[in-house]
């Protein structure tokens, strides 16, 4: 099973959190702030559960560190209400974010989402390759070139990029790319997939046509622009 870091200074809930993901199987690792979680990363964990609000060094500042080097997927606690920190951290490379409370059954969910994304790419071949214009995406590698330099993507840009260059020219709407991407029902005011969907836009090279990449269908949802 996938192995959790844990970064939250609220001992009492790190404890619960760790008794409940526990039991689902999953090896848990904790850590009480952000600098102590820093060391404890390695290629060995999975998935990264980091709380906002921390002494030392606070979840903000630690994902920047963490996108710094590593990809690992990262579901973020935000305090409920705070959309200001969502919204920093989906633009910092967080794959998703959950306010508190939540319930088990909601971040379970959540976690398992994120794991199948990264679990599935890791079961293709790493020959296998899917191309569109000058993309090419290499799902079992998890890496993605356009233009033939390689992109810096998080693990949810690459999964969002994969998705769009299998379909075209289509429209696709953001409760599809929600349920089919991030694995959740969109929800009133979820801004996650338009944030993603920004930071994919930023690191993909012009056309050399000067047409956008993605269309934003206002009201309808995205799409990959065709040639011609």
């Amino acid at each position: 099973m996938a192995h959790i870091l844990l970064i939250d200074d609220d001992t009492e809930l790190t404890s619960l959190l760790k008794e409940v993901l526990s039991f689902e199987g999953f090896t848990v690792s904790e850590a009480n702030n952000g600098e102590v979680g820093l060391t404890m990363l390695t290629q060995e964990i999975d998935l990264i559960l980091l709380d906002v609000m921390m002494p030392v060094l606070n979840g903000t500042e630690t994902l920047k560190r963490i996108r710094e080097q590593w990809e690992t997927p990262v579901l973020m606690l935000t305090a409920k209400g705070e959309e200001i920190d969502r919204v920093i951290g989906l633009e910092l490379g967080a794959d998703d974010y959950l306010p508190k409370p939540f319930s088990d059954r909601e971040l379970l969910a959540r976690i398992r989402a994120i794991l199948r994304r990264t679990q599935h790419s890791a079961s293709v071949k790493s020959s296998d390759k899917i191309e569109y214009q000058d993309i090419q995406v290499f799902p079992g590698k998890q890496e993605a070139y356009c233009q033939g330099k390689l992109l810096d993507l998080t693990t949810t840009e690459f999964a969002l990029l994969s998705h769009f260059i299998q379909y075209p020219g289509q429209t696709i709407t953001k409760e599809a790319l929600s349920l089919d991407v991030l694995g959740k029902r969109l929800a009133a005011f979820d801004r996650a997939i338009d944030m993603h969907v920004s930071n994919l836009r930023k690191k993909l090279p012009e056309r050399s046509d000067e047409k956008p990449r993605i269309k934003t269908l206002r009201g309808r949802g995205y799409l990959l622009v065709e040639e011609g």
